[in-house]
């Protein structure tokens, strides 16, 4: 299952990337082992998902928390909490 991962502000500075398409193994099935998966493939990854308390999540442009499946997504977005005025 290939998702479009997107990343945007401090996080994607992080990365090093705007965005990529990735082939998660069968086992990763929410956001959150997406992220774990991610983190165990380089070092960057895991220094900007490594305060998750920090980290927000889209799947199929849905707000969602990290905890929520994957299943089917086309496309996972992390970023930073986002404030208005």
């Amino acid at each position: 299952m290939a998702v479009e991962m997107l990343y945007f502000a401090w996080v994607r500075e992080g990365v090093g990337r705007g965005s990529e398409r990735v082939d998660p193994p069968a086992g990763v099935t929410t956001v959150a082992d997406l992220l774990d998966w991610l983190a165990k493939e380089s070092a960057s990854h895991a220094a900007a998902f490594a305060d998750r308390a920090r980290l927000r999540a889209a799947v199929d442009q849905a707000f969602v928390p990290l905890d929520a499946p994957i299943a089917g997504a086309r496309e996972v977005a992390i970023f930073p909490p986002v404030t208005g005025g």
